[in-house]
């Protein structure tokens, strides 16, 4: 199993990002497949997940309306679209996959290198 992250760099406040998550070795449709980001000083934070046992979308409350989770699975890919950036939205983006329904850490077991995302004027 193998995830690869890409996309980060620097943008201005309410400015776009798309993250690319690249993968193999898994089912896209099968397995539980998310977006997670982490700040120095903080645990890593489930942004958006698909859950692996219903395919339930989650979005955390912070990004709720701004990003956009979508998945290729032709093209063994998932995405993030980030709008409307806020300074608060910068950290490094992982992408993972896993096997439950929580979008938490622990029920993730195969991870990205992580992408980061800086957001700043």
């Amino acid at each position: 199993v193998q995830l690869q992250a890409s996309g980060g760099g620097l943008v201005q406040p309410g400015g776009s990002l798309k993250l690319s998550c690249a993968t193999s070795g898994f089912d896209l449709d099968l397995f539980a497949i998310g977006w997670f980001r982490q700040v120095p000083g903080k645990e890593r934070e489930g942004i958006t997940c698909i859950s692996g046992t219903d395919g339930s979308l989650y979005y955390a409350d912070s990004v709720k309306g701004r990003f956009t989770f979508s998945r290729d699975s032709a093209k063994r890919g998932f995405y993030l679209q980030m709008d409307s950036l806020k300074p608060e939205d910068t950290g490094v983006y992982f992408c993972a996959t896993g096997w439950g329904t929580s979008c938490t850490e622990d029920e993730y077991g195969y991870w990205g290198q992580g992408t980061l995302v800086t957001v700043s004027s």
